[in-house]
């Protein structure tokens, strides 16, 4: 309705207002609200006019509605005489319903027993197949743990292999040090002897 719209207008253009400091009193822009006075002074002789037609209508709207009730009640009573004339007929469609009712029934019983027995046998199946899958993992983790302390045993021995060879190694050019060391402290011996007229192994010489 065009005139209860204006009025929200106005409503919201009053709560949106600005409040001067220390009063009750409100700043509204002039040209909107002259603008919404000036709406609903159309819109109210409109809204005035719609409703006395309506007033003026009254009567003929609540013939309206009475016809429509009384032919809803004959409509009512027409149905009500043809549910009884076919009294026989629903009764046995209430039979017949309750028996396809109860078929049905049993049919669900035996559906959902049905897939819960397939239920509980994939269950089995699952597990019995996951189980499997443990089981060969286990055994693969086991075998290849083994195979890590078997190439760990080989490993340190060939840790202890090498340990052993840079022990030769070592004590090989310690041997060769010391072999190539002899020939110079008997030169240098030799010479000192000479110098002072003792041989090398400190025996006098003849000079």
């Amino acid at each position: 309705m065009a005139v209860r719209d204006t009025l929200d207008r106005l409503e919201t253009l009053v709560a949106e207002a600005s409040h001067l400091p220390l009063t009750e009193k409100i700043v509204i822009n002039e040209q909107d609200l002259i603008h919404l006075v000036e709406e609903l002074r159309q819109e109210l002789p409109l809204e005035l006019e719609r409703a006395e037609q309506i007033m003026r209508d009254k009567d003929s709207i609540v013939k309206t509605a009475q016809d429509e009730a009384a032919s809803i009640v004959k409509q009512a009573k027409q149905f009500a005489e043809k549910l009884i004339d076919e009294n026989d007929i629903v009764l046995k469609a209430r039979e017949r319903s309750q028996t396809v009712l109860a078929q049905a029934k049993q049919q669900e019983q035996e559906i959902v027993e049905r897939t819960r027995m397939n239920a509980r046998q994939l269950q089995d199946d699952a597990d019995r197949y996951a189980n499997q899958v443990f089981d060969q993992l286990i055994s693969h983790v086991t075998s290849t743990f083994q195979g890590v302390q078997q190439a760990q045993a080989g490993l340190e021995q060939a840790r202890q292999i090498l340990q052993q060879a840079k022990i030769q190694m070592n004590q090989a050019a310690a041997q060769q040090a010391y072999a190539q060391a002899q020939p110079v402290a008997y030169n240098n011996a030799q010479m000192q002897g000479q110098m002072q007229g003792q041989s090398p192994y400190g025996v006098p010489t003849d000079g």
